[in-house]
């Protein structure tokens, strides 16, 4: 049966790669019903002009140029495309086989030093199948491993952005985040508990304004020590898995001690703090669908933490509803923070430009608009709505095939001859 499933993937893999090299391309998107954070904003009956992967122009009064390819999007809404956050895309295939998981590491002296670059695969049958929900760009993180208990192991390690586009360079840019977990899971892993675990970061940073030598006292590698001086200058941001209000407040305070750039990722309770987290200007990568106390750390988890974090002025970036299969779903549940409070504006933002600012890449990609990298989405609908499919997917400019594992298994299914 394994047999049968790996000949199967490999050969729909195969399928997936017969269509011909997209090449970036000179064009224009007319009668678009643009629907872009940014200057540009939302125009109903505009154009869009592409040269070379990039936008060069988009309004509605945009000349076309003569000889133009020109594309009639009939109306239908054009947004950016979907800048994914939190995933494992390129990092794993399939959850219950350890041998396509290259998104954690065991080795008991790599922790800050581990760098998921090295293991992402173009190749991976859920690129496609997150391509065809929307997403142009995503940030991949890394995860632990805690099969050895013994291991102590206070960081995952260092995240990047890679690109979705088919026959494109997938990594975009590396070393875009140090990943730590705190409460629960984080203070197993750190000490035993959540004193033992902010102690012993607080030490962790300290021992980084030395020189490392080889028997210092908290056993941290020299990998790990040289990954860890742009963090603790904040030239690295500090991706921080956190729920508890309780323990985002610790970790602000640390902030304050070290010039550490936070991001906050989860943050179930984050808005029982929002007035804190704005005044530092933190971000926060959610999933506004988390609504249930799956444990005592998420006891206040509401639905309206997305409205509730924009309101009080606290940028934030909406998820999916897993790292690898499900990232596509990232839209829906943009969608349902709409339906409890959210603008619309806000929620598209926080699928496209919101996360490119927070990664530092607001000037590269994220919303259509002169200068930008040419990724863009025409929709069938409102592209929050479940039903709304893709009509076309652009990234650099160049066309991209509206094709998955998924879909040529149904078509081949549905056509047997």
């Amino acid at each position: 049966m394994t047999r049968h499933f790996i000949l199967a993937a490999l050969a729909t893999s195969a399928a997936m790669a017969l269509p011909g090299s997209a090449t970036a391309q000179n064009f224009a998107i007319t009668n678009a019903h643009i629907l872009t954070p940014g200057p540009v904003g939302e125009i109903e009956n505009g154009t869009i002009l592409v040269r070379d992967g990039k936008i060069v122009a988009a309004g509605r009064s945009v000349a076309v140029p003569a000889g133009t390819n020109t594309v009639d999007a009939k109306g239908q809404i054009v947004t950016p495309g979907l800048f994914a956050v939190n995933t494992a895309l390129g990092l794993v295939e399939v959850n219950s086989v350890d041998g396509t998981i290259d998104g954690r590491t065991r080795n008991s002296r790599i922790s800050a030093a581990f760098d998921v670059q090295y293991g992402l695969n173009p190749a991976s049958v859920l690129i496609p199948a997150a391509r065809l929900g929307g997403v142009t760009r995503a940030v991949v993180m890394p995860d632990y491993d805690d099969g050895n208990k013994e291991r102590e192991a206070p960081f995952a390690g260092m995240g990047a952005v890679i690109s979705l586009g088919h026959e494109s360079a997938m990594l975009y840019r590396p070393g875009i985040g140090m990943v730590l977990e705190l409460g629960e899971d984080g203070a197993a892993r750190l000490g035993g508990s959540r004193a033992a675990q902010f102690v012993q970061l607080r030490q962790i940073f300290a021992s980084l304004k030395v020189q490392w030598l080889p028997d210092n006292d908290l056993g941290l590698s020299e990998a790990d020590h040289n990954a860890l001086l742009p963090v603790v200058t904040g030239k690295m941001p500090l991706v921080v898995i956190v729920h508890r209000a309780a323990d985002i407040r610790q970790v602000l305070a640390l902030a304050k001690e070290y010039p550490l750039k936070l991001i906050l990722s989860g943050a179930e309770e984050a808005w029982q703090v929002a007035p804190e987290i704005a005044a530092m200007k933190v971000p926060v990568l959610l999933n506004p669908t988390s609504n249930i106390p799956s444990s005592f750390e998420q006891i206040g988890a509401s639905l309206r933490n997305a409205t509730m974090l924009k309101a009080a002025g606290v940028e934030i970036a909406i998820s999916g509803n897993d790292a690898g299969h499900r990232v596509r779903d990232m839209r829906y549940n943009a969608g349902i923070a709409v339906s409890r409070g959210l603008p619309m504006a806000a929620a598209i933002e926080a699928i496209t430009l919101a996360p490119a600012r927070i990664f530092g890449l607001a000037d590269k990609v994220g919303s259509i608009e002169p200068g930008k990298q040419a990724d863009m989405v025409i929709w069938d609908g409102d592209p929050l709505e479940a039903l709304t499919e893709p009509v076309a997917i652009y990234i650099d400019g160049k066309d991209q095939p509206m094709q998955s594992r998924g879909t040529l298994l149904s078509d081949r299914y549905k056509n047997p001859g």
